[in-house]
């Protein structure tokens, strides 16, 4: 077999072509912040507890492409993470869910961030914005960082959390058990809550390993008194297991998708023609 030759500068055929790839959604997100083509897709968080009604949503951003197809975060989100580009799709995340929360007083929305945010002026400029219009919206904003991203910069974390405590702002931390959070660290942030990665969550009932991850994971969460959610929850052999481990509230695809048109305001309807 002839081997594929490399061409000069030293990058193989592969990654040359993974470069182009990345470059293309680079430039296709590019041009959805430029343009404003972007919304939020909106998934249910539930109680675990009766009356297992929704305890608050969860919006995720969506870049529109030049036909108007909707791209999902897992598509552009790790080539844009560490770019300026990430740093306006965390603007724009914010802004459309404090526009959500200011349209709906009567939910809850939690919103991811970066920590790189925090010193990201524009989108401090944003959050202040919102706030001096209507300082009530912090009660209703929860802002997710993913673990590693809080360990990454801690210290700006924790200072942030102890500025945002005035506006009643809560925080969840992201992907819990996928990084490695040191337990020292962990006393010293203000979250509320953490999300307990999907990796050990989807097909819990028979992985036997994953069961004894996720009982840790719950344990160390109660033990800093904080609320525990599930992520990916795809079943309800899974859903049984994870209430009977103590876990809070529910999250995935067994309770419904993420969704481009708000779900609340489809209740609404509902609850009208009732």
């Amino acid at each position: 077999m002839k081997r594929a030759s490399i061409p000069e500068g030293g990058q193989d055929p592969l990654s040359a072509a993974v470069v182009r790839r990345d470059r293309s959604v680079l430039d296709v997100v590019a041009e959805a912040v430029k343009h404003d083509q972007t919304l939020l897709a909106f998934q249910p968080i539930m109680q675990a507890m009766p009356p297992h009604e929704v305890a608050f949503y969860e919006g995720y951003i969506r870049v529109l492409d030049s036909t108007g197809r909707v791209i999902p975060a897992r598509e552009f989100m790790h080539v844009v993470a560490d770019t300026e580009i990430g740093r306006e799709l965390d603007c724009l995340a914010l802004q459309h869910g404090l526009r959500a929360l200011a349209k709906s007083p009567q939910i809850r929305l939690s919103v991811n961030m970066s920590a790189r945010a925090i010193g990201y002026s524009r989108w401090n400029k944003v959050l202040e914005r919102f706030l001096k219009k209507d300082n009530t919206l912090g009660e209703r904003l929860v802002l997710e960082i993913t673990e590693a991203s809080a360990m990454d910069t801690p210290e700006l974390v924790i200072d942030f959390m102890d500025r945002m405590q005035k506006h009643g702002i809560a925080f969840a931390l992201d992907n819990f058990g996928a990084g490695a959070t040191a337990i020292g660290h962990f006393r010293d942030f203000l979250f509320d809550a953490v999300k307990i990665d999907g990796q050990f969550i989807r097909g819990l009932s028979s992985n036997y390993d994953n069961q004894a991850v996720t009982r840790a994971l719950v344990g160390i969460a109660k033990q800093f008194d904080l609320l525990v959610v599930a992520e990916s929850v795809e079943t309800e052999q899974d859903a049984a297991m994870l209430v009977s481990m103590g876990v809070d509230c529910l999250q995935g695809f067994l309770y419904g998708a993420p969704m481009v048109t708000p779900p609340w305001l489809e209740d609404l309807k509902q609850r009208s023609r009732a």
